[in-house]
């Protein structure tokens, strides 16, 4: 887990051993060494595509089912554009999933969505 670490405000957040701020290309070298090392341990991850712009995604995704505002995640993420921020800003399976059971009324259906009882769309979303 990271942890925050006293700083000033003007101080840069991603620094190398000297305390000087890594650019761009070294975070991308940093993250491809992280992310070999994590294939290790769970090998589905070569087949991934894993850079600094999925973790700009997901973190916009995850802040969207959070329920924050478009506006603030395109204001954090730096975009001038609302809909530059509407494009990463996409809600995620799980968002989609509570707005259809939220169409379906307050009553649980008394069998499982036909979607739950196909075990290729399961397979399929498992495979995401």
């Amino acid at each position: 887990m990271l942890q925050r670490q006293p700083r000033r405000e003007d101080e840069p957040i991603i620094v190398n051993r000297y305390g000087v701020p890594i650019g761009a290309s070294g975070v991308r070298f940093k993250l491809a060494e992280y992310v070999a090392g994590a294939t290790r341990i769970a090998p589905n991850l070569a087949s991934k595509h894993v850079t600094l712009h999925s973790f700009r995604h997901a973190t916009a995704v995850h802040l969207v089912a959070a329920g924050v505002d478009v506006t603030v995640i395109r204001s954090w993420l730096g975009h001038v554009s609302l809909d530059t921020a509407n494009h990463y800003a996409q809600a995620n399976l799980e968002t989609k999933r509570l707005a259809l059971e939220r169409l379906e009324g307050l009553e649980q259906p008394a069998k499982r969505p036909s979607w739950k009882q196909d075990k290729s769309v399961l397979a399929w979303l498992d495979s995401l």
